[in-house]
């Protein structure tokens, strides 16, 4: 194989320092290497092992610098000149063509010239998908099934994701975000939060464009294969949370919720002032009234002398909130005749009565109590609620079983708000659109979740890998965890969101 002389570089690749390029110079202009468009090894590429869900490293030095994908056996490799790994690794088993996976271009090597055939567009899509306009506006539009490479018929959306260790936890609730259209549709299109600024050093845009990049490979219309692994996002996730958050040990889904919606908030350039696509989806707030209660062991003289000065009077404060914690009530396990459990339930509206602006409900500190009761001042468009399951003490963590009876939709919040606000809240009727459970024991337990495809009005639930769809009266039946919520005719609300 003869590798082609130049007269100066041009096409200035991150690595075209190495030995040969695409193209030599003549007279001023680019000329083009004839075996560019005419490679006789294109048909040893092997799209079934091309995998670009896991980090961009080569397999030998581990560097993340000017990696190379072989495309016959999917491994990556490190530079193309002489002696590089990728190099080296054509010659050794006769694996002739590479794409660079940071500049999607493709190259023969050992022979290190440029490869350009329009048959190859479907590899550089599956690694990095692009998403116009128009196509994010018909998304929820039709519910067409695509094949994958490998034969299996999927729904973009309805993806299943690798449970590469433990990390279900994070996988329930990023399927849950993806399918929630506002958010989706702000991070399929990189060029919505390609401009914000961050201080030097800070990592947590990581987590901003990791995520970007998991939306479009879910949402992709032409994969290889039907899931994806989240392996690079858990990643950003496990450095973002300073290990907080891990891929190889069980986490809460709330706990893990929480964290992110607050990151990914941060690192959009939000703040308590500024809003973000986060705060705009799913940000309301609430009054709090908030009233101090004497120590339980004092005399009742002393408490009765406390409770007219000035501390212990009700306080009212203005709170927003990104979610809703739902108590549970701590109802005991009963056994019927044959010694069987029987799993008491509880109505969705019982335990929004927190929310209602008479219920009061005691909540202690290490130093104090206080009697809180809540009322809604603003409902946003997409409302998340967290079904309180776990307590937590010293020795070891608990679960209540209770089952929430819950309609799938027309579920009217009006009642939980002021006065003021129901006069101007003009639709607070939300339906369901996703909806987490935990099933098992407390700490090794597992997660699913039922989504709404919004193009077809079907159920699915995912479950790593395994997606099935579902008749939604079985959601009912399910320990709920974690639920979305969206208002009725609220697509409009969100999707004006290029300048956030």
């Amino acid at each position: 194989m003869v590798s082609l002389k130049r007269e100066r570089e041009v096409d200035v690749d991150d690595d075209d320092s190495e030995d040969g390029v695409a193209a030599k110079v003549g007279r001023g202009r680019v000329v083009e290497d004839r075996r560019s468009r005419h490679c006789p090894y294109l048909d040893t590429i092997n799209r079934s092992v091309l995998d670009f869900d896991f980090e961009k490293l080569c397999s030998i030095s581990l560097s993340h610098i000017n990696v190379y994908a072989c495309l016959i056996c999917g491994k990556y490799f490190q530079g193309r000149g002489l002696k590089s790994h990728a190099y080296t690794h054509s010659v050794q088993f006769t694996h002739h063509v590479f794409l660079n996976l940071h500049t999607l271009k493709f190259y023969c090597l050992p022979d290190n010239y440029e490869i350009i055939d329009s048959s190859l567009e479907d590899i550089t899509y599956v690694l990095k998908p692009t998403f116009t306009k128009q196509h994010i506006a018909g998304l929820d539009k039709q519910g067409k099934l695509y094949r994958a490479y490998d034969g299996t018929t999927y729904l973009p959306g309805i993806v299943g994701l690798n449970n590469i260790k433990a990390n279900d936890y994070a996988n329930v609730v990023l399927q849950a975000f993806s399918n929630v259209p506002p958010l989706r549709n702000y991070f399929l299109e990189e060029e919505n939060y390609r401009g914000i600024r961050r201080p030097p050093g800070d990592i947590m845009f990581l987590l901003v464009q990791r995520f970007g990049e998991l939306m479009r490979k879910l949402w992709n219309p032409r994969n290889f294969k039907a899931h994806v692994s989240p392996h690079e996002m858990l990643q950003a996730v496990v450095l973002c949370s300073k290990k907080n958050f891990q891929i190889t040990k069980q986490g809460d889904a709330v706990d893990f919720m929480t964290w992110f919606l607050n990151a990914l908030h941060g690192a959009l350039g939000g703040t308590k002032k500024k809003s973000s696509i986060i705060t705009k989806a799913f940000q309301g707030s609430m009054r709090i009234f908030s009233k101090k209660l004497p120590h339980p062991d004092l005399p009742q003289e002393e408490k009765e002398a406390l409770l007219t000065t000035e501390e212990y009077q009700e306080q009212m404060s203005e709170s927003t909130f990104l979610f809703l914690t739902l108590d549970l009530p701590t109802a005991p396990l009963y056994k019927d005749e044959k010694e069987q459990l029987i799993i008491p339930q509880v109505p969705l509206f019982n335990i929004l009565g927190k929310f209602n602006g008479s219920t009061e409900k005691e909540y202690k500190t290490y130093k104090e109590n206080f009697l809180k009761r809540f009322q809604l001042t603003k409902l946003p468009p997409y409302l998340i609620f967290c079904i309180k399951r776990f307590t937590k003490n010293n020795f070891f963590v608990e679960k209540n079983p209770t089952i929430v009876n819950f309609p799938i939709t027309n579920v009217d919040l009006r009642e939980y708000l002021t006065e003021e606000a129901q006069a101007t809240e003009k639709n607070t009727t939300y339906d369901l659109v996703a909806n987490v459970v935990h099933d098992g024991k407390p700490t090794e337990g597992a997660y699913r979740i039922h989504v709404l495809h919004h193009g077809t009005g079907k159920w699915y639930e995912m479950q790593d890998l395994q997606v099935i769809d579902i008749l939604p009266q079985m959601i009912t039946l399910s320990e709920a965890y974690i639920q979305i919520w969206k208002r009725q005719e609220c697509d409009n609300d969100t999707n004006n969101h290029t300048g956030v």
